[in-house]
């Protein structure tokens, strides 16, 4: 893995990070002018919580390199359109700009800075996830693949469920005697099928990432966009052994981004919200969710998964409307291979 001096002193490597400007916000809320675009040099000193010296000398030491990645020293005419077009009210003469990706080139090259560390770290978290995410490939296999075992349970489940029980059915359809032992039969292969399901589940959390540290876990999880986020639940959902899951996110999902059915046939429904860490959940989420799943899909069980906490009415209005709510703690330990109790 790449170690932080590496990115500091290497242009090129922090050249291969700069478009990840949403590592800032991930690890503390960068405020913007009113045009939403850039920051001024006193605003890139409060959130590296350094003077403006230390900002200065840096941008004097590194100029070259801040330029061409939007950082701006606006003067005369180019001044005065710029406060007329962001509505900025100043009597300065000069004004320095830095653009979202000048201030993460700035994490880069701050070496006094715990706010800059924290960017730094993340990046190469990140950085670290995607190198070492597994890619599956049928021919060579690694160490993580499913065992002969799991194999082996895996294509009796998929036997049993798609020729053995269809056979029963339709044997019980086209004949009158041993109706009885019949049904009995296709019940006892169905209580098999659902076995080896619940043991692959087993095995699959078994085998999960569960050595991982929770802060590089999370970065994993963070860095996903709200359709891989979705589907991350949806895995987690068949992982535990529900069925017929289904991901429903766009514009017609009314309020519920995935469908499914608990181990024990109960309904599912599900809202994914992939927000930033230090953003919570509040009880206008939760109450519009509950129209959803309660009414209009009319859910046995219904998950709230979050990237970020719950606010204290948020978890009040979950609890008094049966939404089970899982934080950011509770999804790292769910993704991680802990059972989640409301599936059971």
């Amino acid at each position: 893995m790449i170690n932080e001096a590496a990115l500091l002193e290497s242009k090129t490597l922090r050249d291969s990070a700069l478009e990840r400007t949403d590592v800032l916000d991930r690890v503390k809320v960068l405020s913007l002018l009113p045009d939403g675009m850039h920051v001024t040099t006193a605003m890139v000193a409060a959130y590296f919580e350094v003077g403006l010296e230390a900002i200065k000398s840096l941008v004097k030491d590194h100029r070259v390199e801040l330029e061409h990645n939007g950082y701006r020293l606006l003067t005369g005419e180019e001044l005065r359109s710029f406060k007329d077009l962001s509505g900025l009210q100043s009597r300065t003469r000069s004004l320095a700009l830095f653009s979202r990706r000048a201030v993460l080139n700035v994490a880069m090259l701050l070496r006094d800075s715990e706010v800059a560390r924290q960017v730094r770290k993340y990046l190469l978290d990140m950085e670290y996830l995607a190198r070492t995410r597994p890619v599956d490939n049928p021919v060579h296999r690694d160490a993580a693949s499913p065992s002969l075992d799991d194999r082996i349970d895996q294509r009796i489940g998929h036997v049993l469920g798609r020729t053995v029980v269809p056979m029963f059915n339709a044997l019980i359809e086209t004949s009158s005697e041993h109706r009885q032992e019949l049904i009995a039969l296709r019940t006892g292969v169905q209580r098999i099928e659902r076995k080896l399901q619940q043991h692959n589940a087993r095995l699959q959390r078994l085998e999960g990432p569960r050595h991982w540290p929770l802060a590089r876990f999370m970065a994993f999880i963070d860095a996903m966009s709200g359709r891989e986020f979705e589907e991350h639940v949806a895995q987690l959902l068949r992982r535990d052994g529900c069925t017929a899951v289904v991901v429903r996110g766009g514009g017609g999902d009314r309020g519920v981004d995935i469908t499914g059915r608990t181990p024990d046939g109960r309904h599912i429904a599900v809202q994914c919200k992939r927000f930033a860490p230090y953003v919570s959940v509040t009880s206008s989420h939760v109450q519009k969710f509950i129209g959803s799943a309660k009414v209009l899909y009319n859910a046995d069980v219904a998950l709230y998964v979050a990237t970020c906490t719950f606010t204290r009415d948020a978890m009040t209005v979950a609890a008094d409307g049966g939404i089970t709510p899982v934080d950011r703690s509770r999804l790292a330990a769910w993704s991680r291979g802990t059972e989640l109790s409301a599936l059971r």
